[in-house]
């Protein structure tokens, strides 16, 4: 009976927690270079119930203040990124791909835990978002919620946010031919997949299984997208044609790369806003480990929590 109380008032106070939330602040202007986007981070549609069991951490507004090129460039090559974010969703909401949790809790194994793999539990809520240690709600994957809110539920080509290169994201739907706005729609698929066989002496070991970023190689010309999850084509803001990002129903679910230069706002100095360790770990950020673990403090574009 007391564990039963004890859960209602747990669920009581993380929904009053998520219903008690400042609303949403987004500015987004332009001038001759660059397109600025200010927020608060605070997303326009419901988000899960925060805490949880597997996230410890509250939703807290921030102080974001980024920029990307008004008229991005591909890049000669592609710009790999880690522990940043990729972009900003236009409802002001980042998009954070990796999780800050890898084997054995050490970063120079160079094997690095998938959110999406299945191997550890970050307490994602349907718009596949969590929370930080600074209360910085982020996406993983694509945000159901705010699509739903600007599509109405239906299949729709929509421009979710802007890439740190300054290219616009999309997701999950898109054009069926990528120059043919007349085109059906259907949801775009990516190129890559889970390797074959068994992971190499000195990793985890066993069968690749998509628990970690390494397990997936990209397969060119199996998808209708590039390596950076992205095409050229034309979408309804750029009945022209422009390259674009997609969000992803399957790996990478975010671009794992820049097809251009990403701007230096969104570069994250110091350690990210936290991981919440695999199975049987403590969570740092939560229960097992000090706030954010040792020296965390919030990067630049992540102003602290308001208390």
């Amino acid at each position: 009976m007391l564990l039963k109380i004890s859960s209602l008032i747990l669920v009581s106070a993380c929904l009053a927690a998520s219903s008690q939330l400042p609303p949403s602040v987004v500015k987004i202007t332009t001038d001759d270079n660059y397109r600025h986007i200010q927020a608060n981070g605070i997303p326009d549609h419901a988000p899960g119930q925060f805490p949880n069991r597997h996230n410890p951490n509250v939703i807290a507004p921030q102080s974001y203040d980024y920029k990307v090129p008004l008229h991005p460039k591909v890049a000669e090559k592609p710009v790999p990124f880690h522990m940043q974010p990729f972009g900003i969703a236009v409802n002001g909401v980042v998009f954070d791909p990796f999780a800050a949790e890898w084997f054995l809790g050490n970063p120079a194994s160079g094997w690095q835990y998938e959110p999406h793999g299945g191997a550890i539990d970050l307490g994602l809520d349907e718009s596949n978002a969590h929370v930080q240690p600074n209360g910085a709600y982020h996406y993983h994957g694509i945000p159901h919620g705010m699509i739903e809110k600007i599509s109405g539920n239906k299949p729709q080509m929509v421009l979710v946010g802007w890439a740190a290169d300054g290219f616009p994201i999309y997701g999950p739907w898109g054009y069926s031919e990528a120059k043919n706005a007349g085109s059906s729609l259907k949801k775009l698929s990516t190129s890559y997949a889970i390797k074959q066989g068994t992971r190499p002496a000195g990793s985890p070991g066993g069968n690749y299984n998509g628990a970690f970023v390494q397990d997936y190689e990209y397969i060119e010309g199996t998808g209708d997208l590039d390596a950076s999850n992205g095409r050229f084509g034309v979408t309804p803001e750029f009945p022209q044609g422009t390259y674009y990002y997609v969000l992803t129903d399957e790996y990478p679910y975010i671009p794992r790369q820049f097809a251009g230069t990403p701007d230096a706002s969104f570069a994250r100095r110091g350690p990210p806003g936290g991981g919440f360790g695999p199975p049987g770990r403590g969570r740092r950020g939560g229960p097992g480990g000090p706030p954010g673990g040792p020296g965390m403090r919030p990067p630049p574009g992540f102003g602290p929590p308001p208390f």
